[in-house]
């Protein structure tokens, strides 16, 4: 008998014996935060899974499949040039405008393709920090100089988070850098353009399908027509991936019009049928999605094809059942913060709106581990911050608060750490807080 592993199994059945003996369901505000937690998995269930993190898995699996290893190493790996890796590295998140969890599978997917850890890290920070579609709504909402404030911030911090990664681990990247200058990268089975092609397909299907609602009274600007013809667009998109299905990936035309019918027709019969605007579109996108990967999987021509379908696979079962805990975890504890709608965590809401006034560095510092662990869906942050800020929180630590929310929450360290181990993150996790911290302050100082 090993003694330690039997230790081990009796201290986790005594925590938990603990934990149900004094659980305080009799509590209100226990009660209300099961209530927050369920509400924030129901909301994260219908806004995310299926419309954000079943295409980014998608996308992923592209890259693992259909990009080579000598595309993401020649612009990602440990030899590129510093100045050009972490240039695209940092201003990726404008054309991908993703949120922290989307952005997880598409970091997953370039560090096991051989990108260099500073890159990679300064991909994962930038991706959802400086997404287009919320600088645009920041400057709108919060002023000119906050939103100027919070791209020029992310992109700087994004760069020196990842050269001080990728200093720390200068080992462990000069033997990557060995590998990769041996290394002997066989031929893509296409043209580049075919892949890039398909690639952005998907990337623009992901972007307009999950375009945000402009502000109340916003009827006149570009971001109001997108998003009221962000449906039309889509479809556009989703012929040009018909288009890559049949003469790209080769799949038999006949089998990809059947299922393009079946998705116009679940769409059809959603409008009709379906009330809620908000799970309409859901109902073609998943026959889309199930469609897919039927033609997928089915493909006995094209080995690639599947695998690319499997990769896909691999990323959702890998990433999926971390991100349920974490926003289950962060809605018991933080509440759930969408819309209108605001219900409280276990963690009174009081505590936080004291603690986030003035500018002081404990302010900051609250306002990025807030950020840190709290789960900001894309867009969404811009609004509680407003609330907050009416609330008397201060400008620094709203600033502080804008860069470590949208780059991480509970359930994206949770997947980071499945990806780069629980050292790496801890390290990636202080390094957000503290730019944060130190933007605040000298944001709030200055304005």
């Amino acid at each position: 008998m090993n003694l330690k592993a039997e230790l081990k199994i009796l201290t986790l059945i005594t925590a938990a014996f603990l934990a149900a003996f004094f659980l305080p369901v009799e509590s209100k505000s226990f009660q209300t935060s099961v209530v927050a937690m369920f509400d924030l998995l129901r909301w994260y269930a219908r806004e995310h899974v299926v419309l954000c993190l079943l295409p980014a898995f998608f996308i992923a699996g592209v890259i693992a499949v259909f990009i080579s290893q000598a595309s993401v190493i020649r612009y990602f790996g440990a030899n590129t040039k510093k100045w050009l890796s972490y240039s695209i590295a940092s201003v990726s998140g404008t054309i991908l405008a993703v949120c922290s969890c989307t952005i997880l599978p598409l970091f997953s997917s370039i560090h096991k393709k051989g990108a260099g850890l500073g890159p990679a890290v300064t991909f994962l920070y930038s991706g959802p920090a400086i997404n287009i579609l919320a600088i645009i709504l920041t400057t709108r909402i919060l002023g000119i100089e906050m939103g100027v404030a919070r791209i020029i911030a992310a992109v700087v911090f994004s760069i020196i988070i990842g050269l001080i990664m990728s200093f720390i681990y200068r080992r462990e990247e000069s033997v990557k850098k060995e590998e990769q200058m041996n290394i002997n990268v066989p031929a893509p089975g296409r043209p580049f353009w075919k892949t890039a092609f398909h690639f952005f397909t998907l990337v623009l299907i992901l972007v307009f399908a999950n375009w945000g609602k402009p502000g109340e009274g916003d009827t006149t600007s570009v971001w109001f027509y997108i998003w009221n013809f962000k449906w039309h667009i889509t479809i556009l998109f989703s012929i040009f991936l018909v288009y890559s299905l049949i003469f790209i990936l080769k799949i038999k035309w006949h089998w990809v019009t059947v299922a393009t019918i079946a998705t116009i027709i679940s769409g059809i019969l959603s409008v009709i049928l379906v009330e809620s605007s908000t799970l309409s579109p859901i109902i073609p996108m998943v026959v889309a999605i199930a469609s897919l990967s039927i033609l997928l999987i089915s493909d006995k021509r094209n080995e690639e094809n599947k695998d690319w379908l499997l990769a896909t696979w691999d990323f959702a079962k890998q990433i999926l059942p971390l991100l349920a805990v974490g926003v289950a975890i962060a809605g018991f504890l933080l509440g759930s913060h969408y819309n209108s709608q605001s219900i409280p965590g276990i963690i009174p809401e009081e505590w936080i709106y004291s603690i986030v006034g003035g500018n002081s560095l404990g302010s900051n510092f609250f306002a990025s581990i807030l950020g840190a662990f709290m789960y900001f869906a894309t867009l969404t942050e811009i609004p509680i911050i407003q609330g907050l800020l009416a609330s008397g929180m201060g400008k620094g630590p709203a600033l502080a608060l804008l860069l470590a929310g949208p780059a991480l929450s509970l359930p994206n360290l949770l997947v980071i750490r499945s990806v780069m181990g629980n050292r790496k993150t801890l390290i990636y996790l202080s390094l957000v807080v503290i730019m944060s911290t130190i933007a605040g302050l000298i944001y709030g100082n200055l304005f």
